[in-house]
């Protein structure tokens, strides 16, 4: 899950612009520009949601009332503003990029894959909004389990139904700032595929025109539990982009804590 969260934040900053002379094989990954949005908010929504056993539109609730100004959708937005708990067919990619921990903490893929469901259905209920969904959560459980690369885009082409086969190479030329669930899944899915490492992963992110905070909080988060860790200085970085400054010299750690919150003792997150 952290992969996820520092994977949007090191995107965050190159969503919508570049500096002069980019090069996405030596740029940073962190700077002082860089702070987390609705991915990282979302997905520790989703950790929440299944630690205190809620409903997860109630989790959606209430973090993202808690954190507004982090870049939601326009219907996200109407969504929170009602308090509904119903879907609103999105097929956007935000039913994708919440919900890493699912992958990480359920048992089998048959959990994985009803919980990423549930979690799509309160928002993002569009057939295609709920197979981002799964597909995501399929593919932290797949890596985490050890399951080879070639046996992961086997599994996402046979279940899902997303063409992977076109490298990224073949997409830079045509690509475009996209956040439907079906123009995202598959760049995502590509940036893991043709990496190396975790960092390898988000440098691939940062190569191609995309939504880029959520393709590097997706593809970073299934990077994360395929390569198991990051190779970052975790806790450093999360201490630094989650705790947030308030009124009166204090700090806001609860999107931090909930962030670092110890499982269950006894779950298998290897």
């Amino acid at each position: 899950m952290y992969g996820a969260i520092l994977g949007d934040i090191a995107g965050s900053r190159f969503e919508f612009s570049r500096p002069k002379g980019f090069d996405p094989k030596s740029e940073p990954l962190f700077s002082g520009r860089s702070f987390f949005t609705d991915d990282t908010v979302m997905t520790v929504a989703t950790k929440y949601a299944v630690l205190k056993s809620l409903p997860y539109a109630k989790a959606y609730n209430l973090f993202g009332r808690k954190y507004p100004g982090v870049g939601y959708g326009v219907l996200f937005k109407q969504w929170l503003d009602s308090r509904s708990e119903k879907g609103y067919n999105s097929y956007g990619n935000g039913s994708a990029m919440r919900v890493s921990f699912i992958g990480q903490y359920f048992d089998t893929m048959e959990e994985v894959a009803a919980e990423a469901e549930k979690s799509a259905m309160c928002t993002h209920s569009h057939p295609e909004g709920v197979k981002a969904a799964v597909a995501t959560a399929a593919c932290v459980y797949m890596g985490r389990k050890g399951y080879s690369k070639k046996e992961i885009q086997s599994y996402v082409q046979k279940t899902f139904h997303y063409r992977l086969s076109r490298p990224l190479c073949l997409r830079r030329p045509f690509s475009r700032f996209d956040v439907s669930s079906m123009g995202t899944m598959p760049v995502a899915l590509r940036c893991f595929l043709e990496s190396d490492s975790w960092e390898d992963c988000i440098r691939n992110v940062f190569s191609i025109r995309c939504d880029t905070d959520t393709v590097g909080c997706i593809a970073g988060g299934i990077a994360d539990a395929y390569y198991h860790g990051t190779g970052q200085d975790e806790e450093k970085l999360l201490r630094r982009y989650l705790i947030r400054p308030v009124d009166l010299g204090k700090v806001d750690t609860f999107l931090y804590d909930w962030a670092v919150m110890e499982v269950e003792r006894g779950k298998d997150l290897s």
